[in-house]
């Protein structure tokens, strides 16, 4: 009896749990090195192995893989371990976020600095317990991106291929680093204009969630620079509508879902599209109610539906949704147009509707 069909296009090829295995793997001989340093590194270790493979929803990989499969390089465990290093750049990525946003929780679990806090606390160890947790968050978060370059490198694929890829990979780091310096900037200078929270959505999410796998993936495979364009194309306006969802879920989101206290975005001051659109649209007086509102992490269960009431009635999450759709009708057209493997470009379109209705 033949078994039934992933439900998911993350499931195709078998690559989530391929993706979940080689991690494991690799964290695993982190594991051992980290020791041999000394025992005190068990909590690294726990944490990271926590935080990588508790979770996530290996979207990168699978864009990344899909990408390679479409420019018609061929299934191995060695490409399946090249862009298993995206969920490390990912996990950097959030630690930092987190520790930047003073988050508390991170898919239902306490976030990297809140974890050390709590374990600086329980061993009643010296001076402040929150600082601690700080200064860890920023190792652990180097640490996962320092061994991100490290997966790839050994991941076993043919040196050539990982030269083509190498300037993708490295071009991806930087972006999203400095695009997450723009969304902190953003916050303190008050910039709500649309055009600087498009900016940040590109460089701090867009890129790097969709258009640079793809091109990574590409890369490896050795493609055309017709497809890899045809990729850009694609994945740019792909990634925007996903960070464009992430900002209507970061206001609107049911906590059971996204792991996070309802209208976190708020409490975080996260000038996104949606925020930019509302402040654009209401008259004065509603303007500077979001303004008292936004950073404020006393904002209470009212207070964020007053928020929420507020940015509905602007017209914003609607004119939100609309660039969502906008920007994956872009995105299909160019898939459409491309000339790629008939497999890959089915995936890719199942991937382009889970990452903008938000399924995976």
């Amino acid at each position: 009896m033949s078994s039934p069909a992933p439900t998911s296009p993350l499931d195709r090829a078998g690559l989530r749990p391929r993706v979940d295995k080689a991690l494991a793997a690799f964290l695993a001989a982190q594991r051992t090195r980290l020791l041999s340093i000394d025992p005190a590194l068990t909590d690294v270790a726990d944490a990271l192995e926590a935080f990588v493979l508790r979770g996530g929803k290996r979207l990168r990989p699978a864009f990344a893989y899909w990408g390679y499969r479409g420019a018609g390089g061929p299934d191995g465990d060695e490409v399946v371990a090249a862009v298993s290093a995206l969920e490390l750049v990912q996990a950097s990525a959030l630690i930092h976020d987190d520790l930047m946003d003073r988050s508390d929780t991170r898919r239902g679990e306490p976030s990297v600095h809140r974890r050390f806090a709590a374990r600086h606390a329980a061993a009643g160890w010296h001076g402040a317990a929150d600082a601690f947790g700080e200064n860890a968050a920023v190792l652990l978060g180097d640490l996962a991106l320092v061994w991100s370059d490290e997966l790839l490198h050994t991941s076993g694929v043919a040196g050539a291929d990982l030269a083509r890829a190498r300037p993708a990979f490295d071009e991806m780091r930087t972006e999203v680093t400095v695009g997450q310096y723009l969304d902190v900037l953003t916050s303190v200078t008050g910039d709500t204009s649309l055009a600087r929270a498009g900016k940040v959505a590109r460089y701090k999410s867009a890129k790097y969630t969709v258009e640079r796998p793809l091109l990574l993936g590409a890369a490896l495979a050795g493609a055309p620079a017709a497809l890899s364009a045809a990729y850009s194309a694609f994945g740019l306006p792909l990634g925007e509508a996903f960070q464009l969802r992430d900002d209507v879920l970061g206001v609107f989101g049911d906590p059971e879902l996204t792991g996070k206290p309802a209208g976190d975005d708020l409490r975080e001051s996260k000038r996104t599209y949606l925020i930019a659109a509302a402040c654009e649209a209401v008259p004065e007086a509603g303007r500077a109610e979001i303004e008292r509102g936004l950073g404020d992490p006393a904002l209470d269960e009212a207070d964020v539906t007053r928020l929420r009431e507020i940015i509905t009635s602007s017209g914003a999450l609607r004119r939100t949704e609309a660039r969502i759709a906008a920007l994956t009708e872009e995105a299909l057209a160019a898939l459409a147009a491309a000339d790629l493997d008939p497999e890959a470009r089915s995936v890719l379109l199942e991937l382009a509707d889970a990452a903008t209705r938000r399924a995976v």
